[in-house]
């Protein structure tokens, strides 16, 4: 079967009776506080206030951790878990001041854990090469390697990347030291949804906002500093047209959002996963297609 995939906030009140916004600070502090009460369960001689936050604070988190186990389950379940690389074609919007300055078909092949090879117009004669910190742009003339510190949408792009779905749901959610919390209902696109941030151990937080009616992502929302101006960019990436290929529920139309303006919007055609691509596709180099994948 083909079709397919990507991309996507307040932050509510806590069950712990304080308002949050997931600065810097704020993610030490959360870490903090859960840390420290998931400890006091454990103690004895306690008093009754103090015994009870402790329990309200870890049934928090196996709240949290229900709603993304039902939500991986809405996503496929063990074949969403157990994907191993991945293949899309559809067309792509970048967008600035909310008005679309380019458009263009694509080509992405992407493997687990952190490859990706994105060819962009119908002769897919222009691609980048995505691995850890590094982007190859690869045209006839062959490969270079792009500086984020001189272009800003690379220096964007490599941030996302640390906090893809992929990563935060096979990587950050069974490592040690990683935190949930069930921040309660929210409002995300018109539907009713939950919201359960993740803190990894690196101090990296990203919170997905999960319909109550399918269990399915509606949105993921991350911050990150800006090196240059020190302040912090908040992402939101929104999915929707979910459908289920090859076992996994995917979603065929994505936007992203920087600093609350949209700046790219994905649709995807056709799709299909575990198609095993060769190794060729993964090097600094044109290749042929010969219409196949």
């Amino acid at each position: 079967m083909r079709i397919h995939q990507d991309w996507s906030y307040p932050i509510g009140e806590q069950r712990f009776g304080f308002r949050l916004h997931l600065t810097e600070t704020n993610q030490n502090f959360m870490r903090a506080l859960a840390l420290l009460l998931l400890c006091l369960t454990g103690m004895s001689g306690q008093q009754t206030s103090t015994q009870s936050a402790a329990s309200d604070a870890q049934n928090n988190q196996q709240k949290a951790r229900a709603v993304l186990d039902r939500m991986i389950k809405a996503m496929g379940g063990q074949a969403y878990l157990n994907v191993q690389d991945f293949y899309s074609e559809g067309r792509y919007g970048r967008y600035h001041n909310e008005v679309m300055i380019a458009t263009n078909t694509f080509y992405r092949y992407w493997k687990w854990p952190d490859s990706e090879r994105y060819e962009v117009t119908p002769e897919r004669d222009i691609a980048y090469l995505y691995s850890p910190g590094k982007v190859i742009e690869i045209t006839y003339k062959g490969g270079r390697e792009l500086d984020p510190e001189k272009d800003e949408n690379i220096r964007q792009a490599l941030v996302r990347r640390r906090f893809t779905m992929d990563k935060i749901l096979r990587g950050w959610l069974n490592a040690p030291g990683t935190i949930l919390l069930d921040e309660g209902p929210s409002l995300a696109e018109n539907q009713m949804a939950e919201k359960i941030t993740i803190i990894n151990a690196e101090n990296d937080a990203a919170s997905i906002l999960v319909s109550v009616d399918t269990h399915l992502p509606v949105q993921k929302t991350f911050s990150n500093r800006d090196p240059r101006t020190r302040e912090r960019d908040e992402e939101v990436e929104t999915y929707g047209s979910w459908r289920v290929i090859d076992g996994v529920n995917t979603p065929c139309s994505t936007q992203l959002k920087h600093n609350g303006g949209l700046v790219r919007t994905e649709a995807i055609t056709s799709a299909s996963y575990n198609v095993r691509p060769p190794d060729a596709v993964f090097t600094p180099k044109l290749i042929s297609h010969s219409n196949k994948k």
